[in-house]
């Protein structure tokens, strides 16, 4: 059975052999012990403090193989970003020129420097182990966190974003980089990235244009790499877009890969997540029960936060009171008869 729980200082080994499969272009997860050490040090800290918006708590899952007792992927939250160090992204805008004594008039595409996205929370550090990659563990991986964000909704801004990975080759090569960024900072795209992953984004403003960049005058190459994402990363994309997140013009600073965003009560898996009361029953009595047209698989969570635990199941919805569960499923989720859950269908109902 697959279980998402909080983070703990026993997984270090496993989130570093993550972090140096990640490739070049995840930037919330740098290979760096000292870094991973910190971020599992200020998870356990966010799951013990009280709410604060005014200074941002990372919240960091993995999701364990119980049967295996193997860390197969990571995940996390941003509560409030660009409060205790800036947050910078591109807008994507237009310029109009125009002349009507020569009967000129011509629209230019932009990119202009913004910190539009600070307070916002974030969806960040998603990574899936490659032969973890099946039965929709990704959906499980990516989707809990909406649980614990329905769950406890004031810990978290009502506007939420995702960066997904942008354009870059097997080398870790990014064109948008290559005709951008290189012509300002004087490092490679994989230096710049993993600074910018340390922490250490002061370089970002002392050393990017303020003003607008046309982007007629970059190469088609890299025009047209502007707002894609990574092949690995389309799947990610498309998910979050049938969750409600739409690409509102805003790219990364170093590849160019979109950001999404959506309102906290626009997405589906928190709007339509219900609270149920568990009912343990027999592993018999659970299939015999467990009618074919109304079974679904589910996400189902407990309502904890230090020992939250989400799960991926296909149960039976349609009792707007009680969900059948059996003592394995009730065991991963750290719940009892009569205890209350969240749950709510992986995939939107057709």
């Amino acid at each position: 059975m697959m279980v998402v729980r909080p983070i703990r200082a026993s997984d270090l080994d496993a989130l570093k052999y993550m972090a140096e499969n990640a490739g070049v272009g995840f930037t919330s997860l740098p290979a760096n012990i000292d870094l991973l050490k910190n971020k599992i040090a200020e998870a356990e800290k966010a799951f013990q403090s009280e709410v604060d918006l005014n200074h941002n708590q990372s919240y960091l899952f993995v999701l364990e193989d119980l049967e295996n007792k193997q860390i197969a992927g990571v995940c996390g939250i941003e509560s409030a970003l660009g409060l205790d160090s800036p947050w910078y992204n591109y807008h994507l805008g237009t310029l109009v020129h125009a002349s009507p004594s020569l009967n000129v008039y011509g629209k230019s595409k932009t990119l202009t420097l913004s910190n539009d996205h600070t307070g916002c929370s974030e969806l960040c550090t998603l990574f899936l182990a490659q032969d973890y990659r099946h039965s929709k563990n990704g959906s499980l991986l990516s989707k809990s966190r909406f649980m614990f964000i329905a769950n406890y909704p004031q810990r978290f801004n009502s506007r939420i974003i995702a960066e997904m990975r942008g354009v870059s080759d097997s080398e870790g090569n990014s064109p948008f980089w290559n005709g951008l960024g290189a012509h300002f900072f004087s490092m490679p795209f994989a230096k710049a990235d993993y600074l910018s992953g340390l922490g250490n984004k002061a370089f970002i403003a002392e050393l990017m244009p303020k003003l607008p960049i046309y982007i007629n005058l970059m190469s088609e190459s890299v025009q047209e790499v502007i707002g894609k994402v990574h092949d690995n990363t389309l799947p990610a994309l498309r998910m979050l877009e049938s969750e409600g997140f739409q690409n509102l013009g805003y790219v990364d600073i170093f590849d160019g890969g979109p950001t999404i965003e959506a309102h906290i009560h626009h997405i589906r898996a928190i709007n339509e997540s219900a609270l149920f009361t568990v009912n343990i029953v027999s592993e018999a009595e659970f299939k015999q029960q467990l009618q074919a047209d109304t079974r679904t698989h589910s996400l189902i969570s407990n309502q904890g936060i230090n020992d939250y635990a989400c799960l991926l199941a296909e149960v039976d919805l349609s009792n707007e009171e009680n969900l059948l569960l059996t003592q394995a499923m009730a065991d991963a989720l750290n719940v009892k008869a009569g205890s209350s859950v969240r749950a709510v269908t992986v995939s939107a109902k057709k």
